[in-house]
């Protein structure tokens, strides 16, 4: 089953349970990604996003809200940061699991050996084969570090 199914499955799922908080941050997410469709239809790819790309924008979205959680924290808002923590855990239902810290270095290694890397020059290459294997389990801003820190 796709990625963009099990979303239109939740929204489903949410409307019958009247689940508000789900169904709203659902939507969020099938609107972002019919945006993404549109802007690729607008590039001459008339298939839209493949579940890689949804991967990225649920990625993204998690991000985000991390971010204006942590802001309104800091700003005093407890609702707020806690209807934001909600969103986060309804998106990440649709996210694969997380590689752990281990795991992620694991993968940096075999990546690095995959692409025959032996310098900082070849860090794109690492970081590519790296997102098209891993889009959405792990921080790619934090295995950036890790990967320079091997190949310097």
């Amino acid at each position: 089953m796709g990625l963009r199914t099990k979303i239109t499955d939740g929204i489903k799922s949410a409307m019958r349970e009247k689940d508000q908080v789900r169904l709203s941050t659902l939507r969020l997410i099938n609107a972002a990604v019919k945006d993404q469709d549109i802007a690729a239809r607008a590039k001459g790819n008339s298939e839209g996003v493949d579940d890689g790309e949804v991967l990225a924008i649920l990625a993204k979205m998690v991000k985000q809200r991390q971010e204006s959680a942590r802001a309104y924290e800091e700003g005093g808002r407890l609702e707020l940061a806690e209807q934001e923590q909600a969103e986060i855990a309804v998106i990440e239902d649709y996210l694969p699991r997380q590689l752990s810290e281990e795991e992620a270095e694991a993968a940096v290694e075999a990546a690095i050996a995959e692409a025959g890397a032996d310098s900082i020059r070849d860090m794109g290459r690492v970081m590519g084969a790296l997102k098209g294997k891993y889009a959405g389990q792990m921080d790619f801003g934090a295995v950036g570090p890790m990967v320079k820190a091997r190949l310097s």
